[in-house]
Formats: C-alpha cells, sequence, structure tokens
C-alpha cells in the first residue's frame, strides 16, 4: 500500500486499447439513433410532419412520448424530467423525438427533415427574474444557527454585496453513449456510459415495463465523467433501449459535442446576496447569505446540490450566527446537475469571497484573516448543521504550505513590483478548504464487491464503482492485493455489471475508493480467513502466526507459495471467492432541519497562486502554484498527485475561461470547442508544486486514506483570488473590485476600469 502502482489502464489508453462505449463491436443489424432538439425555450407543441423524415434514406422508425410503454420519465427524484418532450417543451435542447436509421448519418440527416409548429409561451432565464416570480423546482432550504440578525446588529463592522459564480460544461472528452442489445425473453444488455449503472437499470425498466432483473447494465470504463454521467445519462440510455425494444433490434445512441452541450446539463451557477459583520480585527461575527441557483427546467439533483452549498458555505471558517438560504430557481435552459464537488465548491466559493472582502476593508493580509476565522481544534469546532469537526488539520496545513511557498515574502514582492508597474500587475492568494466526504443521503453509503481467486492464483474483483480515468480499479485492486499478501498485478478488475454486484451507488461524493475499497476488502478478508483456518487445521499452528506477504504465506517454522496454497485449497474443497458488503458507520441527517452528522469525515488542503494580469486587455497567467492537499494516508500518491493536479487546473477553469452564454432566447452559444474555452496545456503554471500533507485518517476508512475526487477542486479558488488581488492593486488595495466568475478577460477589464474609476474619484 501507498505506492505509486501505475493506473491499470494507462498502457490501454496510450496505446488506444482502451474499450469505451463507442468501441463496442456492433452487432449485425444495428441500428442508430439521432434525436431532434426543441429550437424553442418554453413552447406548446402545435404539431410535427414526419413525412420527410419517414421518406429519408436509411430510415427505420419514429419514436415519440406516445411510444413509450411505460413512465416518460428519466428524473433521479423528482419525476419532472420527461425522456422525450410531450405537447410542451422546456428549453432549447430538449429532445423532442427521436428518430432511428440504418447508420449514424442517416439518422442525423433525416431528423432535420422534421418539421415542427410551436406555440411559444413567456420563457424566464434569469436567476433574479425567477425568484421574483417564485420560480422554483425545489422549495427554500434555510440552514440558521443561533441569532444572525441580532449578531449582525451588534457588529462593529458590516458589509454587503452581491456577486455570481458561473456555471460549468463537464465537457469529458467520451460524449454521451449508449447501446441496447435485445436479449432473449424480453431481456437488454445495455452497454453505456454512465456513473451510475443501478440507477440506469431502473429508469430503463420502469420507462421500458420490464423487472430490473431483465436488465443488464454495463460498463468497463469512461472517458471523463465528472458528475455529467451521473443522472443525466439516463435520457440516453432510456431512448437506446426504448428503440430497441420496439424494434427489437440493437439500438446505438451517440451523441457529438453540439448536441451533446446543448441538452445536457452543467453545473449550477449561483447568484450571491449577502449581508456580513465582523470587528476590526476581520472576525466574523454574523453571516447572511442567500444563494440563487440555476436550476434549470426539472430539478434533477439540485436539491442535493442545494444542500452540500449550504454544508459547505463554512468552508475551513467557525460561523456561529448564521442565516443561509439557497433557493432552487426553476429557468427555461438546460436541467443542471452534479458537477465535481456537487455545489460544495459554489458554497464554499461565497464565503471566501466574502473574507476577500473584508481583508480590504479592514486593510490586513486576506492570509490573517483566514487563519484568524478558521475552526478551532479542540473547541470552537461545530458546523451550522451541527456536526463536529474532527482532526481539523488545517492549522498545520496552511501553516506548512504558507512556509514551503515563501508566501510572505512574496507578497512583499508582488506589491513592490506594482508600485513600479502601472500596466502588468501581479496578484498573490493562498486559499485553504474543508470538505465533507459522504453522500448527503445517508442509504447511498453503502457498496457490494465479488472477489474470486482462481486456481493459479490471480484473483478477480467486481465492485459497483465505476471507473471514469481517476484510477478507482486500480486502488481496489491495491486493497486487495494488499489483504492478500500478493503483487497488484495479478489482481484484474472487471467491468462495473448490475448482474454481478446489484443496487450499487454512482460513483459520486468522491467516496469511489471508501465504499467500494472497503467493500473489495471486506470479500477479501474472507477468502483469506478461510485460508487461515484450512493451514491452521492442516498444520496445527496459531492461527495469529500465520501471516500472507510478498506472494508467500508463512506459518510456523513452514512457508508455502500463495499460487501453491490456492491449489492446496481449492482441492480441499474451501471457498476461493466471496461477496463483500460495507456501510459508512456513524451518518445521521435530518432533511428538513438540515442538522446532523452528514460527513464520515474532512479532506482538508490549501494552494497559493501567483498570477499577472494585463490591465489593458484583461488577459492573464499563472506564474506558480503551491499545493499542498490532506488525502491522508495515501492509497497510491502518483494517482493522488494526478486527481489534485487535475482539480486545481479544472477549478482554475471553472473561475476564469470556462464562461457559458446564452442568448437572449434563451439558445446556448457555447456549445462547441470552438466557443467553450477549457484550460489547455498552455494554461498550466510553468512552476507546479504539488505535494501531499503528511496525515492519516483518524476515521476507519479504507487503508485510513482519505477521497482526492472532489475536494482539490476548491484549489482553483486560489487562482481567482490571486486574479481579484491583481485588480485590487490598480487601486493601492483599498476597493474591492466587482469581480464575478469566470474572471474571463471583459470580467478583468471590467474590474479594473471601476477600480481605477472609483480611486480616481469619477464613480460615486
Amino acid at each position: 500500500m501507498s505506492k505509486s502502482v501505475p493506473h491499470e489502464s494507462a498502457h490501454l489508453h496510450v496505446t488506444g486499447n482502451a474499450t469505451f462505449a463507442d468501441d463496442i463491436p456492433q452487432l449485425e443489424g444495428t441500428l442508430f439513433v439521432a434525436l431532434f432538439i426543441s429550437e424553442k425555450a418554453h413552447a406548446n407543441i402545435q404539431s410535427i410532419d414526419f413525412s420527410a423524415v419517414e421518406a429519408s434514406t436509411g430510415f427505420v422508425s419514429i419514436l415519440t412520448a406516445e411510444d413509450i410503454p411505460g413512465v416518460n420519465d428519466c428524473g433521479p427524484i423528482i419525476h419532472d424530467n420527461p425522456i422525450l418532450a410531450n405537447e410542451k417543451v422546456s428549453y432549447i435542447g430538449q429532445p423532442v423525438f427521436a428518430v432511428v436509421a440504418d447508420s449514424f448519418l442517416n439518422a442525423r440527416k433525416a431528423v432535420k427533415k422534421a418539421k415542427v409548429s410551436y406555440e411559444e409561451l413567456d420563457a424566464i432565464f434569469d436567476l433574479n427574474e425567477a425568484d421574483n416570480n417564485n420560480s422554483y423546482v425545489l422549495p427554500p432550504m434555510v440552514l440558521q444557527k443561533g441569532n444572525a440578525q441580532n449578531k449582525l446588529d451588534q457588529a462593529d463592522r458590516k458589509l454587503e454585496g452581491r456577486f455570481k459564480v458561473g456555471g460549468q460544461e463537464h465537457f469529458y472528452l467520451e460524449g454521451q453513449v449508449a447501446y441496447a442489445v435485445p436479449k432473449e425473453d424480453g431481456c437488454l444488455h445495455l452497454w453505456c456510459s454512465t456513473q451510475h449503472p443501478t440507477e440506469m437499470q431502473h429508469l430503463v425498466a420502469k420507462s421500458c415495463l420490464l423487472d430490473a432483473n431483465q436488465i443488464v447494465v454495463e460498463m468497463r470504463r469512461m472517458g471523463g465523467g465528472f458528475g455529467g454521467k451521473e443522472s443525466q445519462s439516463a435520457l440516453f440510455c432510456c431512448i437506446a433501449s426504448l428503440a430497441a425494444k420496439k424494434l427489437n433490434r440493437p439500438v446505438k445512441c451517440r451523441l457529438d459535442r453540439d448536441d451533446d452541450m446543448l441538452i445536457t446539463g452543467k453545473r449550477h451557477h449561483f447568484n450571491y446576496d449577502y449581508h456580513v459583520g465582523f470587528d476590526k480585527t476581520g472576525k466574523i461575527k454574523s453571516l447572511q447569505l442567500k444563494m440563487l441557483l440555476g436550476a434549470g427546467y426539472s430539478a434533477d439533483l439540485s436539491g442535493p446540490v442545494a444542500t452540500r452549498a449550504l454544508c459547505h458555505a463554512d468552508n475551513a471558517y467557525l460561523l456561529d450566527d448564521v442565516d443561509l438560504g439557497a433557493y432552487c430557481c426553476k429557468t427555461n435552459t438546460q436541467s443542471n446537475t452534479a458537477f465535481r464537488g456537487f455545489g460544495g465548491p459554489q458554497g464554499a466559493f461565497a464565503t471566501e469571497y466574502i473574507i476577500d472582502n473584508i481583508s480590504r476593508s479592514v486593510g490586513v493580509d486576506s492570509l490573517d484573516v483566514r487563519k484568524l476565522n478558521f475552526y478551532g481544534k479542540t473547541e470552537n469546532n461545530i458546523t451550522p448543521y451541527g456536526q463536529l469537526v474532527e482532526d481539523n488539520v488545517i492549522h498545520e496545513l496552511v501553516d506548512e504550505l504558507e512556509k514551503s511557498s515563501d508566501y510572505r515574502s512574496r507578497r512583499k514582492e508582488v506589491q513592490a513590483f506594482n508600485q513600479t508597474s502601472t500596466i502588468i500587475k501581479k496578484g498573490l492568494a493562498l486559499t485553504p478548504l474543508k470538505f465533507g466526504i459522504s453522500f448527503n443521503v445517508v442509504h447511498f453509503n453503502q457498496a457490494g464487491a465479488l472477489v474470486h481467486i482462481y486456481t493459479d492464483g490471480s484473483v478477480l474483483v467486481n465492485h459497483g464503482g465505476t471507473e471514469m480515468g481517476q484510477g478507482l480499479n486500480t486502488k481496489v485492486a491495491q486493497v486487495v492485493a494488499n489483504e492478500l499478501g500478493i503483487n497488484p498485478k495479478q489482481v484484474r478488475a472487471t467491468a462495473t455489471d448490475t448482474s454481478k454486484v446489484a443496487n450499487t451507488s454512482a460513483t459520486a461524493a468522491s467516496t469511489g475508493s471508501d465504499l467500494n475499497g472497503k467493500a473489495a476488502q471486506d470479500a477479501a478478508r474472507q477468502i483469506k480467513d478461510r485460508l487461515v483456518t484450512f493451514l491452521s487445521e492442516t498444520y496445527s499452528v496459531e492461527k495469529g502466526k500465520i501471516s500472507f506477504i510478498d506472494n508467500v504465506v508463512v506459518f510456523g517454522t513452514e512457508k508455502i507459495e500463495f499460487n501453491a496454497l490456492i491449489q492446496m485449497a481449492y482441492e480441499a474443497r474451501i471457498q476461493l471467492w466471496s461477496d463483500g458488503f460495507y456501510k459508512t458507520p456513524g451518518l445521521h441527517w435530518d432533511k428538513e432541519k438540515l442538522t446532523g452528522s452528514p460527513f464520515y469525515y474532512y479532506a482538508y488542503g490549501a494552494s497559493v497562486s501567483e498570477v499577472v494580469i494585463d490591465t489593458l486587455t484583461g488577459e492573464f497567467k499563472i506564474l506558480r502554484a503551491d499545493l499542498l492537499h490532506d488525502a491522508g494516508n495515501s492509497i497510491n500518491p502518483a494517482i493522488d498527485l494526478g486527481q489534485i493536479e487535475g482539480a486545481y487546473i479544472q477549478g482554475m477553469g471553472w473561475l476564469t475561461t470556462e464562461e457559458l452564454v446564452w442568448n437572449d432566447e434563451g439558445r446556448l452559444l457555447t456549445h462547441a470547442p470552438s466557443t467553450y474555452k477549457i484550460p489547455a496545456v498552455s494554461d498550466c503554471p510553468a512552476e507546479f508544486n504539488v505535494k501531499l500533507f503528511k496525515n492519516q485518517n483518524v476515521k476507519d476508512s479504507i487503508m485510513r486514506s482519505k477521497a482526492v475526487g472532489e475536494p482539490p477542486l476548491l484549489l482553483g479558488f486560489s487562482v481567482f483570488f490571486a486574479i481579484r488581488d491583481a485588480v485590487a492593486s490598480v487601486a493601492e488595495y483599498k476597493i474591492n473590485p466587482p469581480l464575478n466568475a469566470p474572471a474571463t478577460a471583459e470580467e478583468i477589464l471590467s474590474a479594473v476600469d471601476f477600480c481605477r474609476d472609483q480611486a480616481s474619484g469619477s464613480v460615486k
């Protein structure tokens, strides 16, 4: 354990031999689907003329809402998300019907020939407009602790304001894809790119009027997911399956990039309205925060996203008197969904922004204001939702990073540079993170696994998690190998399969390794216990004196090769396979009161970013980044470091270049790589220092490790606040720049102009 074993599929990825859902050999007679998507944001469908479609080359069939034998819904929680629109459309990009043809190209050509007439209805695109009209997909959520209004009234100093953070396109390299094949007795085998095979099984069963046991969902690997394939893969799985069932032929549904981006939801964008009270040192006394979430046209996962935003608004800070509200605004746009961090980044971003404002108001370095407000280690460590913050290492972690990054000396250097440079300005920021690990819905925190040992000593493991490039299968294989005392190369992880491990949870909320690693460990341990009993009885040796290490089993003065032991055990009819199960202990949550202990533990981290901006163009560049992250007792340091680096860059992209733009009619304009700008290699810092913080989880997590999927995305905060620091230098750091995220060149230039005007007195 704690060794940098290569990713189990790395050699397949780099040679192009890794099989993704679209690479599965197609059976003879396979048909292909193309979707007709709405051209209006909110309208009644008056008529559809299919005559030209039906006359198209290769045309086979049309699938409409009326052709769905079961439930026309693919919503993960609330049933408000139709598979195909029926009578009314709610956003530009909503699937209305599907055309099935003998080739992908013929299907796309045919679907464009349909003629649809609409009766347009009033549409809402703006979050404030939705809020003013009480247009919500869910009732508002309010989390209160103490007496925020009273403490605000008593506070020495106060600030109030509004700001925004944009959404984010998942931009997985592999798009949405599903391949459904009819089997005997009305059954279906579905290959798809999804983070939640069990949910796909359930929703396909409901739409096709089948039992769950008639559907097998198989998923070997994804080319990225980031939350975009947790719930939103369902629509495409259902359409492929419905068409396959209707026609009794294999059907593939694969989207091109434009349709993918137009149809699917994004990270929720947020509008914030806050009032904060604090003292002359910057210590927060009260916080009132209203968060408007852009849910889109349906609920999807907006409820859990809002809950997690509320539970992360504290980030690493003690907030004793708070009034926090989350409002899931209904708009006529794509239904937004899970995205790496799941609302946590949006909640934490708000408080970081507010603290950044406080620091300039009191004239103190923002790092000192942050440290002043940190949770305590043995007291002052209760969250607004009532959970005790244990193992709080944020103090020593930030201290270590402050020293290793030379933060204090670089702060002086940056300020000195800005005094003599009128056009080019530098900025520096250090931001912390505290991130809770577990699903907010308690019953999702469970997992199962199967482990098989074959007579040659090789091991096969199957678990309910999904591999999307994050190294889950590698870590699970390491756990099993460690338990059996063998080389990880002897362990192979197979495709996630609902016919092997049933009722799985989504691979999300950073729980993949925690849950599935523990389940696989449990299965391997059961087999190991049988082998120990067998050796003890066969050789009359105490069980406690039997050890498995380096492919050798040692017992007393004797030892035997692992492979030989397995053959002996097989001949003695010892069961060499087992199932394993795990459920996270100690979790409870009152969703009505928004109180409890929803997280098993917390992960911590911090980052320092130094940037340079051009005040004439608004362009920026990262000069240096220093990251220190708490992964506990890392199972695989190389994989964890890769996740941390990637999360930082993805977080930076969200807050800087990845701007989503809709026009006045509600059409997404940034629906291709030509208009939507994810970070490239040239955007990475030239000096990139990333380290794991030495720590061990106080909780009995898998091998005492900590999750590294979502938490490090918050490390990207330091880029945004370094940019804001650079902008503030234009006005001698005395004005809080009105910089919204993403901090595009236009946003930066606008904030620079504002600060200059304020400093010169030309704007009141």
